[in-house]
């Protein structure tokens, strides 16, 4: 074990105090390394917690920029970095609170021909991401590989968080065997998560590495951790393999990663753009255009004249629409307007086009001076 300098024992000292960790479990988390997957809301506190830790090696992937929506929640960064990589700017922040943590910057988006290679080589695997595919691809690279996984995820007031390990416990496929269709899933953009949300549980990622590490407590492996942030509640669900799982099953048929298709709902919907609306309503020749927004959303931004029906409540509203007539669907960036595609298409509806990019795309084409958000 590498002998800590004297900086480092002042550092870590309330680690090395402790009977459960002493100077050997603090050299131990020294020569340990973790890949955290997405330096968003999640892998903010997972990045900041293990960083000031003193995990020897922390690998980030990331490829996205910092937008001004993310600060409420990201606390990795602040509003000076807005525009700015990412990676690169947790890098120098997370240098800045331990230099001698070693930070690897992987700038890619991850996929069934580089994820292997990534996630051989660290100790555990945390994912932070925030869609699907990478939960997907994440947690079979890690099965394939023999590696812990922490997994969580957050929506509005609720959290969750689990440890896959096989062959301790099930994979995220015994969970979930297949990934839901993309139009019952909404995302953060769609519906919101309080900025707190994954201040708590990428905190509970941070501790349950550190625990997997040291080999302390009871790490949560076939154990799904449910928050309510409204209740102040905790709920425990038991997660079980299962022994017909494709990937960790008795007769496993996947082998190796690989990429989910695209998703193919709503394939083929008629888009129209911000610009060829703009045209049709200056000239008075425009269809009804119906905003699947929530009213909250609508309130802070609207296409004149548009009409109301959210997305939630379509399937009632949809009786008072003809059929026959022609539709405009919007949204705030366009994942909601295709879900109200598919809903009204199966009802008979014919005539439909998706404003292109949402009301957000109107606000930067056509009315600057709109209120974005």
């Amino acid at each position: 074990m590498t002998e800590l300098s004297p900086d480092e024992l002042l550092r870590y000292s309330r680690h090395i105090v402790m009977p459960e960790i002493t100077l050997a479990g603090q050299q131990t988390l020294m020569a340990s390394s973790v890949l955290c997957v997405g330096a968003g809301g999640l892998g903010s506190p997972v990045c900041l917690y293990l960083a000031a830790a003193g995990i020897g090696r922390l690998g980030l992937v990331e490829f996205d920029t910092i937008d001004l929506s993310n600060i409420q929640r990201q606390v990795l960064y602040d509003t000076r970095d807005v525009g700015q990589p990412k990676l690169d700017t947790a890098h120098a922040r997370l240098s800045q609170l331990n230099p001698h943590v070693q930070i690897d910057a992987h700038a890619l988006r991850l996929a069934a021909d580089n994820v292997m290679p990534l996630v051989k080589q660290y100790d555990v695997i945390v994912d932070g991401s925030d869609n699907f595919a990478t939960r997907y691809l994440v947690n079979d690279a890690a099965v394939l590989s023999g590696k812990p996984l922490v997994h969580a995820s957050v929506f509005r007031f609720e959290g969750q968080i689990t440890v896959f390990d096989s062959p301790r416990g099930p994979c995220y496929r015994c969970l979930f065997p297949e990934p839901p269709p993309a139009e019952l899933v909404p995302s953060c953009a769609e519906g919101g998560v309080l900025g707190m949300l994954p201040g708590i549980i990428g905190s509970m990622q941070a501790l349950e590495v550190v625990k997997l590490i040291l080999g302390l407590g009871e790490p949560l492996v076939g154990r799904l951790l449910l928050f309510d942030g409204l209740s102040a509640q905790w709920r425990e669900l038991p997660a079980q393999r299962a022994p017909d799982c494709a990937l960790c099953g008795q007769s496993p048929t996947i082998h190796e990663p690989t990429d989910l298709p695209a998703a193919s709902w709503a394939d083929g919907a008629p888009r129209i753009s911000a610009s060829e609306l703009a045209g049709l309503l200056n000239a008075g020749e425009a269809p009804t255009v119906i905003d699947v927004r929530e009213p909250q959303e609508y309130a802070i931004a609207a296409i004149p004249d548009s009409k109301l029906l959210p997305l939630m409540e379509l399937s009632i509203h949809a009786a008072s629409l003809d059929p026959g007539k022609p539709y405009i669907l919007t949204c705030h960036r366009g994942g909601r307007s295709l879900k109200a595609f598919e809903q009204l298409r199966a009802a008979g509806f014919s005539n439909l086009q998706v404003l292109d990019g949402g009301i957000d795309a109107w606000a930067e084409q056509i009315d600057p001076e709109m209120r974005r958000y």
